[in-house]
This record gives C-alpha cells, structure tokens and sequence, in this order.
C-alpha cells in the first residue's frame, strides 16, 4: 500500500523503469503517479532505489514560522524508506539521500520526475522482511 492517506486512491506496485511524477493527490499527502494514469498512485516499496531529473525540491511550508522558500535537497539520487513505522496516521513515506537526510514524500514539490532504478532484493531473512514490509494504517 502507499501511504496512508492515500488507501482509497487506486494504485499499482512500482516496476523497474517507471517514470513517475511528484503528484498532490487532493488526500492531505503527495506521492508518485503513474506515467500512464495521473490520478494513480505508484506505490513503492522500502528499499527502492530512485534517480530523480533534477535536484529534489521540497514544497515551502505551508504554516508556521520556517521560510516560505523551496527548500533544494543537493542530490538527484535517494533510496525509498519508511519513517515513524509504530505511529499511526502519520506519513510514513520517505526519501533517504546519500548523507543520511531524510525527506518525507509529502513533503517533496509537485512535478518532479523520478526514475525507479532498482526494486529491493528479495528478503532472506524474517528481519529483511520486516524491514520492507510497508505499514498500513487504515481508520
């Protein structure tokens, strides 16, 4: 599943070479839409290796005291995880870049472009496969 707001969405499983776009999913969340259908989410899973066009950006806040200005995360490359895993109705979608920032998909610029590069390997073990099992919340 995507991420929790975005449950009752129609979507597919990401699949090696999709092109995806950011997309606001009028849920409360942005996530990935499919090159094929822009109001179907692309769901991804933990591990999932991504390359990005540009240099990602993240959307200014919308409340609160921080900048309203777009925030550039200095890399092109990031790796799909899941944050705050034992919290339910929080967004749980992140991207990992390669200094160890962490980013929540929501939280990402409409329009941007990401190529999904790799899927994770399958797991070996019951610990791999907790670490790529997606959290799903529904309530």
């Amino acid at each position: 599943m995507c991420d929790y707001s975005l449950h009752h969405i129609k979507s597919r499983p990401a699949e090696v070479g999709d092109k995806l776009t950011t997309r606001n999913f009028n849920t409360g969340t942005r996530g990935f839409a499919a090159p094929e259908d822009s109001t179907m989410a692309v769901c991804i899973l933990p591990g999932t290796e991504l390359a990005f066009s540009e240099e990602v950006q993240c959307a200014p806040a919308a409340f609160g005291f921080t900048s309203r200005r777009t925030k550039t995360v200095n890399f092109k490359m990031a790796i799909f995880r899941q944050v705050n895993k034992d919290m339910p109705r929080v967004h749980h979608d992140a991207l990992e870049f390669p200094d160890g920032t962490s980013v929540l998909l929501t939280d990402l610029r409409e329009g941007q472009e990401a190529t999904v590069l790799q899927l994770p390997a399958q797991p070996k073990t019951p610990t791999e496969e907790a670490a790529q099992k997606r959290v799903t919340y529904v309530g």
